[in-house]
């Protein structure tokens, strides 16, 4: 996955609580592989409303209260990182969402909003500090995740850490216990 150290773009406020993830990226869209392309789809029966906050090119968006919440689709995360969104700030997060985001690279940052406008933002997450209009606001990320997210570790990148581990290990293993070919 793709590191994540410290990102200047446009933010994009979507305040309204309880965006769930059939809203993020509709069911219907679903059936493509990873690498289709969901960005394409990102509030695909929302974003035509007038006043719809995002344009295109935002990085960062700033939601409402219970962001990501309903069903446990990876296809949202996905939905909005192909869209260039690469950090989501809001008051709390649907739990699996937040798993999902940090397993796949996108920051979620579990903070009060009030006071973020559209605009110019940058998000530094090795300083942990969030600019954005002449302020500077600090913010907490748990320090796994963090590590994960600026070292672009994923699962696998995880379980690769340990290779000279895994292959004493499997060296010890006698022949009799080992798989067959």
């Amino acid at each position: 996955m793709r590191p994540f150290g410290v990102v200047n773009g446009r933010a994009a406020v979507m305040a309204q609580a309880n965006v769930d993830t059939d809203q993020i990226i509709p069911a219907r869209f679903l059936r493509k592989p990873r690498g289709g392309g969901y960005g394409q789809f990102l509030f695909a029966d929302i974003r035509a409303e007038p006043g719809f906050p995002l344009r295109g090119g935002e990085v960062v968006l700033v939601g409402g209260r219970n962001f990501g919440c309903g069903s446990s689709r990876e296809g949202a995360v996905y939905a909005l990182m192909d869209a260039g969104v690469r950090c989501v700030i809001a008051p709390s997060f649907g739990d699996i969402f937040a798993g999902n985001a940090a397993k796949n690279g996108l920051l979620t940052i579990a903070m009060p909003v009030e006071g973020f406008v559209a605009g110019d933002m940058t998000v530094d997450l090795p300083g942990q500090v969030i600019r954005a209009a002449n302020v500077e606001t600090r913010f907490a990320i748990d320090p796994f995740r963090k590590r994960c997210l600026v070292e672009g570790l994923d699962d696998i990148g995880l379980t690769l850490e340990h290779t000279a581990a895994i292959a004493a290990h499997e060296a010890a293993v006698p022949g009799w216990a080992r798989p067959r070919s």
